[in-house]
């Protein structure tokens, strides 16, 4: 089994920074792609940013603003958000594609449990 542990997430005023960070552990071969999603108050979970090897997308909202990077030795993955704005706020959720082995090896999909962010005007 692979697991997600978030962190960082809390209260900042608009245009502070918060720096979330996502460790995967358990039976892991190899990270594939990480990336955070987040969803606001009524809204459909959406896309902020991927990493996948050294390339990396964001969404246009928070292009400029955010920036994904990963650890490898730690399987960590961090998404630094700077200038942030009152809709910025949402729960951010960590996701990975992962191998991992036990008796074999299977290629699977993980969420973690979810960091809440906050924005204050």
């Amino acid at each position: 089994q692979v697991q997600l542990v978030e962190s960082g997430g809390g209260l900042v005023q608009a245009g502070g920074s918060l720096r979330l960070s996502c460790a995967a552990s358990g039976n892991i071969a190899a990270i594939n792609t990480m990336g955070w999603h987040r969803q606001g108050p009524g809204t459909q979970r959406e896309l902020v940013a991927r990493i996948v090897g050294g390339s990396t997308t964001y969404a246009d909202s928070v292009k400029g603003r955010f920036t994904i990077s990963r650890d490898n030795a730690k399987n960590t993955v961090y998404l630094q958000m700077n200038s942030l704005k009152p809709d910025d706020t949402a729960v951010y959720y960590c996701n990975a594609d992962v191998t991992s082995y036990t008796v074999s090896y299977y290629r699977g999909s993980y969420w973690g449990q979810g960091t809440q962010v906050t924005v204050s005007s």
